[in-house]
């Protein structure tokens, strides 16, 4: 998958601070959280951890989309998340 090919690479560069990595990071925690969600409908502390983490890569995602438009492209591309709409 490319998930985890995209994964590894972080791993071995061990580049933890980077924007792409922390995007990542967010997205294995939101995919997770759905997954609990799904299950566990009433669970209202993880609906708003949800919310805080989405809203965190959102914001990481604008930050990169403004410095580097090619890598943001990437890193949609390989996260399979869609591109956030621009006002």
């Amino acid at each position: 998958m490319v998930k985890n090919a995209f994964g590894s690479v972080f791993l071995q560069e061990e580049n933890r601070g980077s924007v792409e990595f922390q995007v990542f990071s967010f997205t294995n925690k939101i995919r997770r959280l759905t997954s609990h969600l799904e299950l566990h409908r009433k669970d209202y502390l993880s609906q708003r951890g949800l919310r805080k983490i989405l809203g965190k890569r959102q914001r990481l995602l604008a930050y990169l989309s403004k410095k580097n438009r090619v890598r943001y492209k990437e890193l949609i591309g390989w996260l399979d998340i869609r591109e956030l709409k621009t006002h």
